[in-house]
């Protein structure tokens, strides 16, 4: 059996998990669960060698320094973006950087898998998927009615997994709660497998332009020792847009494999809370902290000592001077605060 070939997405702009989590050094980078990075923990989890090829890592400029500081995989490439142009375009440069029968395994670099197992045994039912030319994507088992993240709808049964009947945009709280009801609704988790051939050109019937242009970005690209450039002024040209959009929900060879692993994309601190290890009341804290008939709290200090008395389902985050507190009900707004935004 061929092996997998990991693409790893690096980038971010820091804005979720602010204070922790800046443009300077985002979240991938930072070691929020456990002792180690979430990049070093993907790395981590697709590593074996008898299962998978040295990686591949999509990066920005700004984020090569932590990358190459962390990334310990013998034969790593590194293909260092001129500019974010969405993950469409990221997993196309990967592509026709590997040969075109390799299997890719596109996986964010922030993201949490509790059941490693369970990920890797997902992800060969994906690349036997993908070596019939389907266009795979893990469909995460959800836990709760959750609208921030969208939706798979499996179709019928294919070996190893599912052909996908539609992709779902993100719904309102009735709508999860009778996804959840019906049994056949996954989260997208943004997981994917593709041959790297067939993903080409899946790119370049639904999306000729973005395709060509990243092609001639590619060809007119410089290797520096493992990095690869790809060339400014082509991949300027490129149009930004996600792969989902780009091919996932316009190809006839969607598939996707049904996966329960401890999933969490750490999107905001209230799903970092509840990724973290918690006391008996459900508290999680990291640095100086006292706690007085609390429930649910995340106390995340770099130095300076918090106490909280009588809160329930709170975050109190602070980090080189900057002090956050939220409801875990207000914690999807944190990125749009002035600090967090005006990096």
């Amino acid at each position: 059996m061929s092996l997998i070939h990991p693409v790893i997405m690096c980038g971010g702009s820091g804005t979720r998990l602010w204070p922790r989590s800046r443009k300077s050094k985002p979240k991938p980078f930072l070691p929020l669960v456990g002792d180690t990075t979430l990049f070093e923990q993907t790395l981590a989890r697709a590593s074996d060698p008898a299962q998978f090829a040295a990686p591949v890592i999509v990066t920005g400029t700004a984020h090569l320094p932590h990358v190459e500081a962390q990334l310990s995989a013998p034969g790593a490439q590194i293909i260092v973006e001129p500019e974010a142009k969405n993950t469409a375009a990221a997993i196309a440069l990967a592509a026709l950087r590997l040969p075109q029968d390799a299997v890719m395994l596109v996986c964010p670099s922030d993201h949490h898998i509790a059941d490693v197992p369970a990920f890797q045994a997902a992800a060969q039912a994906a690349a036997k998927l993908a070596r019939d030319d389907h266009m795979v994507a893990f469909g995460i088992t959800p836990t709760h009615p959750e609208t921030g993240y969208g939706y798979i709808l499996q179709g019928d049964a294919l070996e190893g997994g599912f052909a996908v009947r539609q992709f779902v945009e993100k719904p309102d709280l009735e709508r999860a709660t009778g996804f959840m009801a019906d049994g056949g609704y996954s989260w997208n988790g943004g997981i994917f497998a593709f041959r790297a051939g067939a993903f080409i050109a899946e790119l370049e019937a639904h999306r000729p332009e973005l395709a060509a242009a990243v092609r001639a970005s590619v060809d007119g690209g410089k290797q520096d020792g493992a990095r690869f450039h790809p060339a400014a002024d082509a991949f300027a040209q490129i149009q930004s847009e996600s792969v989902d959009y780009a091919v996932m929900e316009e190809t006839s060879r969607a598939a996707m494999v049904p996966v329960s692993m401890g999933w969490s994309d750490i999107g905001s601190w209230h799903s970092l809370r509840d990724a973290r290890e918690a006391d008996g009341e459900g508290n999680r804290v990291r640095g100086k902290a006292d706690l007085v008939d609390c429930s649910n709290v995340l106390v995340d200090s770099d130095g300076p000592r918090v106490s909280v008395i009588g809160l329930s389902d709170v975050a109190v985050v602070v980090d080189d001077g900057d002090v956050l507190v939220t409801t875990m009900a207000g914690a999807q707004e944190v990125g749009s605060l002035p600090g967090a935004k005006n990096q």
